[in-house]
């Protein structure tokens, strides 16, 4: 059932995704083009989603688990520090460059090339943190 709930929500991001406009990299740049010819309707989406967001995070702070029994595992860190900036400024660099963010990218494989290379390129980013991650903790063991 799990499997099932979890590709028809995935499905369902994905639609939105594409209806939305958030798959199409130059609607994407067109927004983030302050200076020139901006398109502001992008930013309707992500208020959307931020709203409907919020009701669903409010909701999750006062359970333990989901509907379907898994334990919910809500973000606890709270301060804004070196990894955090560089992340969010490499995600907009790399946002504002190919117009793709994960989620989109992965709606718009079927798009031709640019999705995949974007796609390849997040992949290899992912393990380069995950194997910087093995590193940093071996190493922590070690003083320990």
């Amino acid at each position: 059932m799990q499997i099932l709930i979890s590709f028809i929500t995935g499905l369902v991001f994905g639609l939105g995704l594409i209806v939305s406009g958030m798959a199409d990299p130059f609607k994407v740049i067109g927004f983030l083009d302050l200076a020139g010819n901006w398109d502001p309707s992008l930013a309707f989406v992500m208020g959307g989603a931020i709203l409907v967001a919020s009701i669903g995070f409010r909701y999750a702070k006062n359970r333990d688990d989901t509907w379907l029994g898994d334990m919910i595992r809500l973000p606890t860190a709270t301060q804004i520090d070196r990894r955090l900036v560089l992340g969010g400024l490499t995600f907009g660099v790399g946002w504002g460059l190919a117009g793709y963010c994960p989620g989109p990218a992965l709606a718009s494989l079927t798009q031709g090339s640019k999705p995949l290379i974007f796609v390849l390129a997040m992949l290899a980013g992912i393990a380069i943190f995950e194997v910087h991650g093995r590193i940093a903790a071996s190493r922590l063991r070690r003083r320990s």
